[in-house]
């Protein structure tokens, strides 16, 4: 198996990994902080595991939970390819006073795709038709290690950076809810009153924490989230759903029309739903999906421009690139077309819009979901064999598939050629005839009332010019 390649390759800047930082000790509270007596009480958490990149707003998080909550900070950082390297944030969080052995920094790239992207993409999730729900499936994953190392820690709360605004708050509370019932949840952007640039910079530059020039500057004009699936981008000039975002925003992607004039064709080997291997070249789970995000990316594949709706209530604009996972689902429902029954398929199809507003809205833990994916996961036990795929200018075109031990292709029954008595097509007729039983017993019924109705009328009509004729002897006899 070939060993998964960074994203650094696409050029990704920005910091994009949660880290969890313990702090053993203990820092007198900022006087700035006026509601910072009402954390300290008798059930106030004693360790706090915080999502930590290492960037500047987890790093005032991290200052932050010391000052208010006088409480000892544990950190994890995880690398799920976001294309960034996570050995900084170890050097960072020393010198914030964390003890070498409460750091934890931890590559996630296999148990990412393996157990949680996978797993989605044979159930063909896409949320609202179109997004893959790349941002939404880290973030279980995220909990999953938020509260193990809780455990692990005699940790009594975690904490994250998401806003009070955004979905994400949401899948790491639920997560963590599902998986340590009585954890505190410490939120600070829901508490805390550093609501602008300007007062971030402002406790930043009061504590000593270092702040880069573009941060300082205003950093991008937008918000960036990035990990093996995809980046997605949103906020600041993207906030206007009537602009369109410059060529230079994507990162992973070549323009269409920048992309190779010569269409490439590439071979999908997939078993039980998942695919293991590209070209015949076998690979891991994490390497498949770099390698597709390499070819999609080349050839302008992936992208998306979404007015979503926010589980919260609102509406959100966001620009996302998937070339990878927009690749994995042309060529599953590529494999499943061929091997799966056909009321089987009709199944998935009907509930995976819930499903995927399930990992949407954060119920990755939930039995609901657990339960589904069970049955997706039984269906996936024929879905094996071989699709290629035509990849061309933002455009992908299945051009084969096979399946030598589970097709359900008969070509003996399809052919339009004579098929040598496989299928009588008399039969057809008693099928069309049942199948439209009760289309035709709804129509005997209109034609029966349409008759009633209109003998009614004539009847009407033919009292009422009797009445009239009647009606005009008399005034003529008065006459």
């Amino acid at each position: 198996m070939q060993a998964p390649q960074s994203l650094s390759q696409y050029s990704l800047t920005p910091p994009f990994f949660y880290t969890l930082t313990t702090m053993s000790t203990t820092l007198s509270r900022s006087k700035s902080h006026p509601k910072a007596s009402s954390h300290k009480k008798s059930d106030a958490p004693k360790r706090v595991v915080l999502a930590y990149s290492g960037g500047l707003d987890t790093s005032i998080i991290l200052k932050w939970l010391q000052d208010e909550y006088q409480c000892e900070v544990v950190t994890f950082t995880a690398d799920i390819g976001q294309g960034e390297e996570i050995e900084p944030a170890r050097a960072k969080a020393i010198k914030m006073g964390i003890k070498p052995q409460n750091i934890f920094i931890e590559d996630l790239r296999e148990e990412f795709v393996r157990d949680f992207v996978f797993p989605m993409f044979r159930a063909n999730a896409l949320y609202e038709g179109e997004y893959l729900l790349g941002t939404s499936i880290a973030r279980p994953l995220i909990a999953k290690r938020l509260i193990d190392i809780a455990r692990k820690t005699n940790a009594d709360a975690i904490s994250h950076g998401a806003t009070g605004k955004g979905n994400d708050q949401v899948r790491f509370e639920l997560g963590a809810y599902a998986l340590m019932p009585n954890v505190h949840v410490i939120a600070p952007w829901r508490e805390w009153d550093l609501l602008s640039r300007e007062k971030l910079l402002a406790y930043a530059d009061k504590h000593g924490i270092p702040v880069d020039f573009k941060k300082r500057k205003g950093g991008a004009p937008y918000s960036m989230d990035a990990n093996l699936l995809h980046i997605s981008y949103e906020g600041g000039i993207l906030e206007d759903p009537n602009f369109a975002p410059e060529e230079s925003m994507w990162r992973l992607t070549r323009s269409p029309e920048k992309a190779p004039s010569k269409a490439q064709i590439i071979e999908l080997t997939y078993k039980r739903g998942d695919i293991v291997a590209v070209d015949g070249v076998a690979m891991s789970p994490a390497t498949v999906l770099t390698k597709l995000n390499q070819l999609g990316g080349l050839h302008g594949i992936g992208r998306l421009d979404k007015v979503e709706n926010r589980y919260v209530g609102m509406k959100s604009r966001g620009c996302y690139e998937t070339p990878g996972g927009t690749i994995m689902l042309a060529g599953h429902r590529a494999i499943e077309s061929i091997t799966l029954d056909k009321e089987v398929l009709a199944l998935k199809d009907d509930l995976m819009p819930r499903y995927a507003r399930m990992i949407y809205n954060g119920y990755w833990f939930s039995p609901e979901r657990e339960l589904l994916q069970g049955l997706i996961d039984a269906s996936q036990e024929t879905v094996n064999g071989i699709v290629r795929l035509k990849l061309y200018k933002g455009t992908i075109m299945c051009v084969g598939r096979e399946s030598k031990h589970n097709s359900l292709f008969d070509t003996k029954i399809s052919t339009f050629d004579d098929d040598g008595g496989a299928y009588n097509q008399a039969d057809a007729g008693g099928f069309i005839k049942l199948n439209a039983l009760r289309l035709r017993i709804a129509a005997n019924l209109k034609i029966a009332n349409h008759k009633k109705t209109s003998k009614s009328s004539t009847k009407s009509g033919t009292r009422t010019g009797a009445k009239k004729s009647v009606k005009s002897a008399t005034s003529k006899k008065s006459k």
